[in-house]
Order: structure tokens, then sequence, then C-alpha cells
């Protein structure tokens, strides 16, 4: 066993809270977190990692412990803070692990700086069309009119029903998820302002598949070596989603679990084995 540490830096004058484990000598790993959680989604998994690789996982801002944004927060500006950040912290060349919100930022990274990024590990973190379910109805409503009631209507995905929902939704068996998961996230959905950070980005996320093409080039240029891990009942991202990803790296590797959107809950030493093998010491 590695101890974890619970760090803070400062980015642009603002806290990025986050988490760091294994030999400073060793690969280096940044983990990304997704909506509604932050980096202690990882609790599991970094423990089993931390024997071979140096992890960092950060608290996107607006998230966690990290500070909160200004309003009229993006995707864009996420993931220039936590591009400053694996600066700030000394991440010159990493793999990367991308989570749902995770992925459109990872991947920016990746657009932006090549050179850095030594595999991506995808956990339902989507780049294509036809990963996106139905689910995403409501969100897309939203893009066409973003109209104060339907902004307002929105204010349900951020309930604590709805944090619970998708934690357990697509799940065989629910009481192999902790309650510490989705209760700690509708903790700090509690906070004051959060509410309103978390509307903008459902706004925002149209920048994302907006931004498709662009990922999807970087991965038929560059080739990165990819591993896909993926809770196959997701109510979001679909398995087609994974699976496009051969379409642009045909040398991808793709393992789908029988759980839902959070599958590291249920699955986290199989998800841990699986990049033991794709990534071997």
């Amino acid at each position: 066993m590695t101890a974890t540490h619970y760090r803070t830096a400062k980015v642009d004058g603002r806290v990025v809270f986050y988490r760091e484990a294994g030999p400073k000598g060793a690969p280096k790993f940044l983990l990304l977190h997704g909506f509604p959680t932050a980096g202690h989604m990882f609790r599991d998994l970094i423990p089993a990692l931390a024997d071979r690789f140096h992890i960092v996982a950060p608290d996107l801002p607006g998230f966690g412990n990290s500070d909160m944004p200004d309003r009229g927060n993006t995707f864009d500006r996420i993931a220039e803070t936590i591009d400053r950040f694996t600066e700030t912290i000394g991440f010159d060349r990493y793999a990367v692990y991308v989570f749902d919100y995770g992925a459109p930022t990872g991947f920016r990274l990746a657009v932006k700086h090549p050179d850095r990024i030594t595999a991506i590990i995808s956990q339902n973190g989507n780049a294509y069309e036809e990963g996106l379910s139905d689910g995403w109805n409501p969100i897309r409503a939203y893009w066409r009119d973003a109209s104060p009631a339907t902004r307002a209507a929105r204010r349900d995905f951020l309930k604590p029903e709805s944090t619970y929902w998708q934690y357990t939704h697509g799940v065989i068996d629910t009481t192999k998820v902790s309650p510490d998961g989705h209760s700690l996230d509708n903790f700090y959905l509690a906070r004051p302002g959060v509410t309103e950070v978390q509307l903008d980005l459902f706004g925002d996320y149209k920048s994302n598949v907006a931004l498709y093409p662009t990922f999807q080039q970087y991965f038929r240029t560059h080739k990165p070596r990819l591993l896909a891990v993926w809770g196959k009942n997701d109510p979001f991202f679909l398995p087609p989603g994974a699976e496009a990803f051969k379409r642009d790296i045909p040398n991808a590797t793709v393992r789908f679990f029988d759980t839902g959107h959070f599958a590291l809950e249920t699955h986290a030493p199989e998800i841990a084995a699986a990049i033991r093998e794709f990534l071997p010491r």
C-alpha cells in the first residue's frame, strides 16, 4: 500500500485540490473525474495502481474541494486550468484517465499537447455522437433554448435523488454501491453558488460535442494508446461510443463491464487489472 496525500496547488490565484500517490519517479498518471463527483471517485482505484504509477487526481474547478470559478464557467476554462495545474506540479508527460466531464477536459489537453500524452484510459468518456443516448435530450433542449424557464428545469439533475440514480442505474447489485460517493457528491452540490456553475456547464456541454471532430482528428493523426473501460449499462454514454474509438485508433482496446455510469463503484478491481495489463511496468 502506498499512502495517498491530499494537497493543493495555486493556479491563477485559485486553489486546485488534488490527491497524489505513488513514487515520484514512476510513470505519471492523471485522473480526471466527471459530473457531479470529484477526485474521491478514484478512492478505490488509486491504491490499486499506486505501486506502479505516480498518480494525481485533481478536483476540477467548481467541484469537490477546489475553488469555485466565476460565473460563466466553460469547459475551455476548466481545461486551461487543468493544463496549468499539470505544469505547476511538474506533470510534463503522462497517461490520462478520463471519465464523463473529464473526457472533454483531457481530450482538450491531448489536442493542445499531443507530445505530453503517453496513453488514454477512457471510462465512459465520450467523443462520438453515437455515444450520446436519449438521456441527453433535456440538455440538448437547453442548448437550443437557454431561457430562464428551460435553465430552471435542468435543476432537477442537481437533486440528491438524481445523483443517487446516476450511481445505481444499470447496476446489477446496488448493494455494491457505497453510499459514500453519492452522499459526498450531494454535499458538494449543496454548497452556495454550485447550482449556477453546474447549470452553466450544462449549457456549455454543446462545445464538447462541437469539438468531437477535432478530438477524432487527434485520434487519427496521433493514434495514442487507448483503453476504453465502459459500464455498458450507462444511461448517458452508450457502448457504440466506446466501439467508435477503434474506427480512428484501430489498435484501441475496448472492455465492457456489466454496470452503469460510475463503473468504478462496482468494478474498481477489474478496471485496475485491465489498466495494469494495458500499461505494463
